[in-house]
C-alpha cells in the first residue's frame, strides 16, 4: 500500500508535483512526458486504423454489467469479458476474425517507457485499448489474466487527464490517486504487479490533442 514520502531507491516512483504526498509502491513507475506530442498524434492514428477493423465496445462483466470503458485490442491476443469471465482471446469473439496487429508506432511507444526500468526487453504480445468518455471509470482491479506475472504491464495514456487510483495487495487497501497526463506511461511490475488499481475520474478538455475528445489507456501486457 502507499507509504509516506521517503527516499527512492527501490522500483517506487514519486507521485510528481507533491514533494510531501505519497510514493508510488515499490514495482510503480510513472513516466511523465514519455512520449512527444508527434508520437502521440502517431499513436492516435494507429488506434484510428485498429478501431476500424476491430471497433470499440463495452463489454459484459461477469455480473451481467457493461464496463464502463469501451474496449478493443491489438496484438497476438485480445482481452475479453463476457457472462463466461475474463480471459484472453486470439481472435475477436464477436467476428472471428484476428484482432489487428501492433503497429509499429506501439512498439516505439513500449520501447520508450520501458528503457532504463527492470525490463527494458520487454515484449508485449498484447494490447488493451480503453476509452473513457466523460463521466466513464474502471473499478478497483487485478490484472490477472496473465500467464507470467513476473513481465510487467505498461500503460500509455493518451488524451484528457485522469486520476489512476493506486492500492494495494488487497482490495480493503487504502489507495491514493495520481493524476495521468497524455504521454505519460505507467509501469506495474515487481511487487505492485498485482496491486489493485484503477481509473477514478477523467477530467474532461485536458487533452493537448486536439482530436482527441476522452482519454485512452493502451496497456501492453505479456498474455501468452
Amino acid at each position: 500500500m502507499l507509504v509516506p514520502k521517503q527516499p527512492n531507491h527501490g522500483l517506487g516512483s514519486p507521485v510528481p508535483g507533491d514533494l510531501f504526498g505519497p510514493i508510488l509502491p515499490s514495482g510503480f513507475i510513472l513516466r511523465p512526458n514519455c512520449l512527444d506530442l508527434a508520437t502521440q498524434n502517431a499513436v492516435w492514428a494507429a488506434i484510428q486504423d485498429i478501431e476500424a477493423a476491430a471497433p470499440l465496445r463495452r463489454l459484459m462483466t461477469k455480473t451481467g454489467k457493461f464496463t464502463s470503458a469501451a474496449m478493443t485490442n491489438c496484438g497476438q491476443a485480445g482481452w475479453w469479458s463476457d457472462a463466461k469471465g475474463y480471459r484472453y482471446e486470439t481472435r475477436d469473439p464477436q467476428t472471428a476474425a484476428p484482432w489487428p496487429p501492433m503497429p509499429d508506432v506501439f512498439w516505439t511507444a513500449v520501447k520508450l517507457a520501458a528503457r532504463q526500468s527492470p525490463w527494458p526487453m520487454f515484449s508485449p504480445d498484447a494490447c488493451l485499448i480503453n476509452f473513457y468518455t466523460a463521466g466513464a471509470k474502471m473499478g478497483l482491479h487485478q490484472d490477472r489474466d496473465e500467464k507470467d506475472f513476473n513481465q510487467p504491464i505498461i500503460t500509455i495514456c493518451l488524451g484528457d487527464d485522469a486520476d489512476f487510483l493506486v492500492g494495494g495487495p488487497n482490495r480493503s487497501d487504502k489507495t491514493a490517486a495520481v493524476v495521468v497526463r497524455s504521454g505519460d506511461a505507467m509501469i506495474m511490475g515487481g511487487e505492485g504487479r498485482l496491486y489493485f488499481h484503477g481509473i477514478r475520474k477523467i477530467y474532461p478538455g485536458t487533452s493537448p490533442l486536439p482530436n482527441i475528445a476522452g482519454r485512452y489507456s493502451l496497456t501492453f501486457r505479456k498474455a501468452l
